[in-house]
């Protein structure tokens, strides 16, 4: 039987590429696009979820993960 879970894909650019990132997990990946970045990103996933032990994943879970744009203003 197969599991569904969701996890947050962060992806953002980083020189001439895009860097992925799950916050749930801890697990990055990159890519020349995004597409490619978030591909990447799920295959390291499959992979951290297959090789991982239980406590593992277990240590490295963050079920509550919140994205917020924040707009500063700095003094000069």
């Amino acid at each position: 039987m197969k599991l569904s879970r969701q996890f947050t894909a962060i992806i953002y650019r980083e020189d001439d590429g895009f860097v992925s990132l799950c916050p749930e997990l801890d697990v990055a990946s990159q890519g020349e696009t995004v597409e490619e970045a978030r591909r990447n990103l799920t295959e390291a996933l499959e992979l951290f979820l297959q090789t991982a032990s239980d406590q593992e994943i277990q240590e490295r879970y963050q079920p509550e993960t919140y994205i917020s744009k924040m707009e500063e203003t700095f003094l000069n």
